[in-house]
């Protein structure tokens, strides 16, 4: 037995591989955790209570996230709707600008077409006016000359006196 134990006593002392080393980390491992469990432990709580709180919160913040996402979606649906609409709306908007515009065309056309006739009925009755005009001026000028030409003398001597014995009569 003394050989034994002189022989276990040498595996204390073997070098790199000191026993005592590994009983003297135990120990202090071992009251570190005795003098620290309490504080460990509730820094440890503390810990999972603030992960606990923290994963409520983040559940909370998906879910309405989720809820911000479903809203988005129905408002991109919404979004079509309204945008069909619209376009619809132009449509009937256009369509009625149309009629108005061609209800609009035709009013002025026709008004064009009034404003004509009165010019061409002014023109006409200007035309037969200066026609007349020009008539009268032509039918004097060509009296003017038959009379000079057939008047004889004796008849323009007997025509001067009837016209004094006219402005005779009209004087007194």
């Amino acid at each position: 037995m003394l050989l034994l134990a002189g022989n276990w006593m040498e595996w204390f002392n073997y070098p790199g591989l000191e026993v005592w080393k590994f009983l003297n980390l135990a120990i202090f491992t071992g009251a570190g955790i005795y003098v620290l469990r309490k504080p460990i432990s509730q820094a440890l709580s503390s810990r999972r209570e603030a992960i606990q709180q923290e994963l409520i919160t983040a559940q909370q913040e998906r879910e309405q996230a989720r809820a911000r996402v479903a809203e988005a979606d129905t408002m991109l649906s919404r979004l079509d709707d309204d945008v069909r609409r619209i376009e619809e709306q132009a449509r009937e908007e256009a369509k009625s600008e149309r009629q108005r515009i061609e209800t609009s065309t035709e009013r002025e056309i026709e008004k064009l077409k009034q404003q004509a006739q009165r010019e061409v009925e002014t023109a006409g009755k200007l035309a037969r006016k200066e026609l007349r005009q020009f008539l009268a001026e032509k039918s004097v000028q060509m009296a003017r000359e038959s009379i000079r030409t057939q008047l004889r003398p004796e008849d323009d001597a007997a025509l001067i006196r009837e016209s004094i014995g006219e402005l005779r009569r009209t004087t007194v």
